[in-house]
């Protein structure tokens, strides 16, 4: 039997040619959308303004594909790590992180990680599949607090820019009017800096850009990060400030802060030259250890100094709060276990 196919993530152009195929106008495709993204219905029976024989119709062939987590790990700082089912054997996750003022869900986009970073727990997997446009956006519509939703970070398991074609259809429905019609600032997609996909965000989205960068040396980058061979910061950073970040558009650095590694007055003065000119932020990040990994977090200490030091240079550098270090705050550790566990 044929596996169905999942309206949930497609575009209206993808649902126009659904309503062709089952003999419907134009027009119902606007209708669907509506059904998916602004009711967020999870069976096509629910499409009451479509003719039952039509549905029926749909239902032969198609699903709506909104499906729920399968486990949740709740932080006792009220972060929750949502996991979701991604195929046979394949689980991702999604973290709900909630403040005084928003509530933001961080998105995965692919099954591991080409990418093989030695401090993250998602290359340690490997990669096995880019995530479809169903499953990235499923992490946002069928999670239990998704009404509460303020904003989205693409800085889950995988590279996004590595599965550019899926991402970009799952920004088009999120900020279309036919889709969430969420402003693109309230969207941030991070990045290790894949050029191809990098070049082509900067050219066709309107939402915020974060960078992996993690050291301003080459050699030290590459020790951290295999991608710096591929793609050295420094030429990642040229081909950024071709582009304009001056009005709403943002763009920011993510620099895990490593003890005796990268936090020296030496990295920070670096890291000052290389970002020189530019209109950015820096988010410096306490490292959360994974096994098998001899990395540690600098102290709080000499991360106030290094964020004071860029400060007084002119750049804009903060120092992320920590949240959920009680329930595998790592990307990748709950799925890693779940994995094993059915292994």
């Amino acid at each position: 039997m044929q596996e169905k196919r999942r309206l949930l993530g497609m575009t209206l152009n993808e649902l126009k040619e659904v309503a062709a195929q089952v003999g419907l106008p134009g027009y119902a495709a606007k209708q669907m959308a509506d059904w998916l993204y602004k009711k967020k219905i999870t069976s096509i029976a629910e499409m009451s303004n479509i003719a039952i024989a039509k549905r029926s119709l749909l239902e032969e062939s198609f699903e709506i594909g909104a499906v729920p987590p399968v486990d949740c790990m709740k932080s006792v700082d009220g972060t929750i790590k949502y996991l979701f089912a991604a195929g046979p054997g394949n689980f991702v996750e999604s973290v709900y992180i909630p403040t005084d003022d928003r509530a933001t869900l961080c998105v995965s986009s692919q099954v591991g990680c080409k990418m093989n970073c030695l401090f993250c727990m998602t290359g340690k997997q490997g990669f096995t599949v880019n995530l479809t446009s169903n499953q990235i956006l499923n992490q946002i519509q069928s999670l239990p607090e998704s009404d509460s939703l303020t904003n989205l970070v693409f800085m889950g398991m995988g590279e996004p820019l590595d599965n550019v074609d899926e991402l970009f259809k799952v920004l088009e429905i999120l900020t279309s009017p036919y889709g969430y019609g969420w402003s693109p600032k309230r969207i941030t997609v991070s990045t290790i800096g894949v050029a191809k996909g990098l070049k082509r965000f900067l050219e066709e989205s309107d939402c915020h850009l974060a960078v992996s960068l993690h050291s301003p040396f080459h050699e030290e980058r590459l020790s951290l990060m295999p991608v710096e061979k591929a793609y050295p910061a420094q030429e990642v950073i040229d081909l950024i400030k071709q582009y304009d970040f001056t009005h709403q558009r943002r763009v920011s650095f993510e620099y895990i802060v490593f003890k005796n590694l990268n936090d020296s007055p030496k990295h920070a003065k670096a890291l000052i030259c290389l970002l020189n000119g530019m209109e950015c932020r820096i988010n410096l990040i306490r490292f959360h250890a994974i096994p098998d990994v001899p990395l540690e977090s600098s102290d709080l200490a000499k991360m106030e100094i290094f964020r004071d030091t860029l400060n007084k240079a002119g750049l804009v550098c903060t120092i992320r709060a920590s949240r959920g270090e009680d329930i595998f705050a790592a990307c990748g550790m709950l799925s890693t276990a779940k994995k094993q566990q059915n292994g």
